[in-house]
C-alpha cells in the first residue's frame, strides 16, 4: 500500500507543479463545479424526463445515479474513510473550498462515469461527449488537489460498473420501452 501511496501522491504533485496556471485554475474550477453533487448530471437527467421519446433514459440515468450515490457516498467512502490529500498536505492551498468527505473513491468521478455510460448506451454520440466531460471532472479532482489518482480510477470504474448493473436491470423491461439502438 505504501507504494501506491507514494505513486498517488508523486502523480498530484507532477499536476501541482507542472499544470497549473491561473487560465486553467479558473477552468478547472468552473468543470469540478459541473459535477458537484452530481449537478449536470440530474439536470440531464431531468432534461431527459420532459420528452415521452427520452423519459425511459432519463429515468435509468436517475436511478443509476441514485444507485452510484448509494454506493459511492453512503456506503464505500464511509468505510474506507481515506483521507484526501489536502488532509495529508495541509500546506498546500485550494482553490476550492475544501470537500468535507472522505476521499475514496471520487464521487464527481463516479457520478460522471455512471452519467456516461448510461448517456452512451443511449446514444453513441451523446455518449461520447459525455465520456469526455466525465474525464475532465475527473481530472480538476486531481488537479484541485482533492482526490488521489487511485480516488478517481476507481470512480471511473465504480461508476461504469454502476452502470452497467442499472442498464442490464433496464433491459429487463418489456422492449417497447427499450431505447432503439
Amino acid at each position: 500500500m505504501g507504494l501506491l501511496q507514494s505513486m498517488d501522491e508523486s502523480i498530484l504533485f507532477y499536476i501541482l507543479e507542472h499544470f497549473h496556471t491561473p487560465l486553467l485554475d479558473k477552468i478547472m474550477i468552473v468543470i469540478t463545479t459541473l459535477g458537484n453533487s452530481g449537478f449536470i448530471w440530474l439536470i440531464i437527467a431531468a432534461l431527459l424526463l420532459i420528452p415521452k421519446k427520452t423519459r425511459y433514459i432519463g429515468i435509468f440515468l436517475f436511478l443509476a445515479l441514485c444507485t452510484e450515490y448509494l454506493l459511492g457516498d453512503m456506503f464505500l467512502k464511509p468505510l474506507i474513510a481515506r483521507p484526501r490529500p489536502f488532509i495529508r498536505f495541509p500546506e498546500i492551498d485550494l482553490l476550492i473550498k475544501r470537500p468535507g468527505s472522505f476521499s475514496f473513491p471520487s464521487g464527481h468521478t463516479m457520478s460522471s462515469f455512471t452519467a456516461a455510460t448510461v448517456i452512451f448506451w443511449a446514444n453513441k454520440r451523446a455518449g461520447i461527449s459525455a465520456y469526455i466531460l466525465a474525464v475532465l471532472i475527473g481530472f480538476s479532482r486531481l488537479y484541485l488537489f482533492c482526490h488521489y489518482p487511485t480516488d478517481v480510477l476507481s470512480g471511473a470504474v465504480l461508476g461504469t460498473l454502476t452502470a452497467l448493473f442499472v442498464i442490464t436491470f433496464a433491459k429487463s423491461f418489456p422492449k417497447q420501452t427499450q431505447v432503439k439502438q
